[in-house]
């Protein structure tokens, strides 16, 4: 599917087919149910009881690692200590609620294992009343004792494949609303981080279990991109304000949004309160964490979906139609503002779901979605822009470049080395990978 961008708005409709501006109310609605859950969630903790602690499962391609102790600081003072048993396991017994400081003593570990990045040792907890938080460690093998680059490359390739399919949850919706719109979408990865503050809010500050809390974020997620595009884009649309002008207007978005995340959420990253530590399942050479393998087979089903609404549905011919010629589509009676309010819809919960999955991978933080952006720009503009299909191949190239270049380079520079990978294929390609040529001038 080749899906070009036209310079062209698709506030080229006629007057006809555009319904009755009612956007201002819509937005409203929708931004203070937003902020009643974020700004809200928080006074909703469970009633004061005692037994709070702090659990987590050391692992190492899933092999547990005994004997690592870890302790618990407040206000940089220890208040407990423990060690990992023969599973891996540990648990740290906390005077009460609060903000901690899960600390890994790095000269317990074995010498063939180390930490995944350079200042993994420390993890940042909230404990509500009566409850636990999980301190998720990330470990790795020690690039300086292991035994041969061979032996890691199966389990940085099942690792670079589920870091593409949840790179693909983004870039798609990225890709689809540049399709449409034309718009070079800054604030995307703030929608990331937003659908991970939202199934956080829901998980830990209401006590929901992970699953119905990712789900209620999900359609949270699409109806604040519904409310953005009502609220924000299609007036600017309708101006007729340059494509460049929205893209500056999309960074400014960006910046509110994420440090609207850091004033609510903190600068600290945080865990789930279910699935954050698990012991691998080990199948042949590679060690799988469970949730691991739920959030590859749930991303495939999604953009298996996806594809297939795309390729067979009127709503996705019709999101061809309006990506090829807004004006022509327009013309044949199709509503151009109601498709692109439909993909913004779509585009947002992707992104919502695949902030839930990468933080689960990782931890909650303000900066999730930033974190990825370049990459999610990387992966769109390497599958051939405004292309659904080509988005999903750019991202499972980024992905599993990023975690196999580390068998070669130092996993600081595995980002650089993508975008390098990038601009080779556009200098041989320029299209992209699945994009077509385009005559210009």
């Amino acid at each position: 599917m080749g899906i070009l961008p036209r310079p062209a708005h698709p506030s080229a409709a006629p007057a006809a087919t555009r319904r009755p501006r009612t956007t201002a109310r819509t937005a409203a609605l929708v931004v203070t149910a937003l902020v009643l859950v974020l700004f809200g969630g928080a006074s909703a903790a469970s009633a004061v009881s005692s037994g709070e602690s702090i659990r987590g499962t050391l692992a190492n391609a899933g092999e547990p690692v005994e004997g690592a102790t870890i302790s618990a600081e407040q206000d940089g003072e220890e208040v407990a200590s423990a060690e990992t048993d023969e599973s891996g396991r540990f648990e740290l017994e906390l005077p009460g609620p609060g903000d901690y400081t899960a600390v890994l003593d790095t000269a317990t570990l074995p010498d063939d294992v180390d930490l995944r990045r350079k200042g993994g040792d420390r993890v940042e907890v909230t404990v509500r009343p009566g409850g636990s938080g999980a301190a998720l460690f990330l470990l790795g093998e020690n690039t300086r004792t292991a035994a041969t680059r061979l032996d890691r490359a199966p389990q940085l390739l099942v690792g670079g494949l589920q870091f593409g399919l949840v790179l693909a949850m983004g870039s798609i919706g990225l890709s689809l609303i540049f399709g449409t719109t034309g718009l070079t979408n800054f604030a995307h990865g703030e929608l990331i981080t937003g659908g991970a503050i939202l199934a956080y809010v829901f998980n830990v500050s209401l006590g929901l279990n992970l699953i119905p809390a990712a789900i209620i974020a999900v359609v949270v997620g699409g109806a604040a991109g519904a409310a953005l595009d009502r609220g924000l884009w299609r007036p600017l649309r309708r101006r007729g304000t340059g494509l460049i002008a929205m893209l500056v207007v999309s960074i400014g978005l960006a910046f509110v949004l994420r440090y609207l995340y850091l004033i609510y959420f903190g600068g600290s990253a945080r865990s789930y309160a279910q699935y954050a530590t698990q012991r691998p399942i080990d199948v042949g050479p590679v060690g799988i964490l469970p949730r691991d393998m739920v959030i590859m087979v749930i991303s495939v089903l999604v953009l298996v979906l996806v594809g297939l609404g795309l390729q067979r549905t009127r709503f996705g011919k019709a999101t061809r139609a309006v990506a090829d010629n807004p004006s022509l589509a327009a013309s044949s009676g199709i509503d151009v503002d109601r498709v692109v309010s439909i993909v913004w819809v779509f585009g947002a919960a992707l992104a919502t779901l695949g902030g839930v999955f990468l933080a689960l991978s990782q931890q909650v933080g303000y900066q999730l979605g930033q974190n990825i952006l370049l990459l999610l720009f990387a992966a769109v503009v390497l599958g051939g822009l405004g292309t659904a299909y080509g988005a999903l191949v750019g991202a499972l190239v980024i992905g599993l470049f990023t975690q196999l270049s580390t068998l070669f380079i130092a996993a600081e520079l595995q980002v650089v080395g993508a975008l390098i990978v990038l601009i080779v294929v556009l200098i041989v390609r320029p299209q992209g990978i699945l994009g077509t040529q385009e005559r210009v001038g």
